[in-house]
C-alpha cells in the first residue's frame, strides 16, 4: 500500500525543508488513519516485505524478475513510515525469505482461530484467497484513497469463482505483476468455466486430455507452468 501511495501522489508536492520526499509517508498514513477511523478495529498490525529474495524466487528465478528496482525516493521513505507506525504504537512485522502476504495470511489464520472478524488492506490480489464470510479485503481502486470491500460475493462477481478458487484462476491466466505467465488464450471466463465443470485445478489437470479446442491444446502445452504458478501463489499461513 505504501508503494501504491508513492505512485498515487506527485513526488514534487511532498517534501520537507531538507528535501526528504514524503509522498508515500503522507499517502500511507492518511489511508491508515481513514481505515482506523472508519472501521474502529480492536487490533492492528502492518506487514512489510524484507527484500525480493524469498523462497518463491529461489524456486523460480523469474518470479517478480520483471519488476524494476524501487525508486530511491520511495525506498528512503520506508523507514519514515515505520517511525510513524511506531509513534502510533502500531506493530510492524517482517520475515526474511517470506512476503508480507504470508505474514498477513498467518495473522488471518490466527485471528480466525480466536474468532475475530478480519479486515485486510492490501493491493495484492493474492490475498483474495483469504476472503471468507469473516475475512474481508479492503482493495484500493484509485491510489489508496478509495478502498472497496472484497467479500466472497464481490470476488465471485469479479472473477467468476469463490475466493478459495481464486488462486486456481490466477494459476491458469497468470499474474503479470508477479511475472507468472498464464495459458495463452485463456482468460478469467474460460478459467472460471473449467473450474465450474471440474471443481478445482487438480480436477482440471486430471481432465486436461478431455478439454477440446485451442484452449484445451494450450492448457496441455502449459500444464507445468500452471502447476508452478499454483505452488507460488499459495500463501503460507504458518
Amino acid at each position: 500500500m505504501a508503494y501504491r501511495a508513492f505512485f498515487a501522489l506527485p513526488v514534487e508536492n511532498f517534501s520537507t525543508s531538507t528535501g526528504q520526499v514524503t509522498n508515500a509517508v503522507y499517502g500511507f498514513t492518511s489511508m491508515l488513519i481513514n481505515v482506523l477511523r472508519d472501521e474502529q478495529p480492536d487490533h492492528v498490525a502492518v506487514a512489510f516485505d524484507v527484500s525480493r529474495k524469498t523462497f518463491r524466487s529461489e524456486q523460480y528465478a523469474e518470479y517478480k524478475a520483471n519488476r524494476s528496482a524501487s525508486p530511491a525516493e520511495f525506498s528512503g521513505q520506508v523507514a519514515l513510515i515505520k517511525e510513524v507506525l511506531a509513534a502510533l504504537r502500531v506493530p510492524t512485522l517482517e520475515k526474511e525469505g517470506y512476503e508480507a502476504d504470508d505474514i498477513i495470511a498467518t495473522l488471518t489464520k490466527e485471528a480466525r482461530r480466536q474468532d475475530f472478524e478480519v479486515l485486510i488492506s492490501t493491493g495484492d490480489r493474492d490475498s483474495l484467497q483469504l476472503v471468507e464470510d469473516h475475512v474481508t479485503v479492503l482493495y484500493p481502486v484509485r491510489g489508496v484513497s478509495e478502498l472497496i470491500r472484497m467479500t466472497p460475493d464481490v470476488v465471485e462477481e469479479r472473477y467468476g469463482v469463490r475466493p478459495e478458487r481464486y488462486p486456481d484462476v490466477a494459476a491458469l491466466v497468470g499474474e503479470s505483476s508477479d511475472n507468472l505467465p498464464g495459458i495463452p488464450g485463456v482468460g478469467n471466463k474460460t478459467a472460471a468455466k473449467w473450474l465450474a465443470t471440474y471443481g478445482d485445478l487438480d480436477g482440471i489437470v486430471a481432465h486436461a486430455p478431455e478439454i477440446k479446442g485451442k484452449a484445451g491444446e494450450s492448457l496441455r502445452a502449459h500444464l507445468d507452468g500452471v502447476l508452478r504458478n499454483r505452488r507460488l501463489n499459495r500463501l503460507v499461513d504458518d
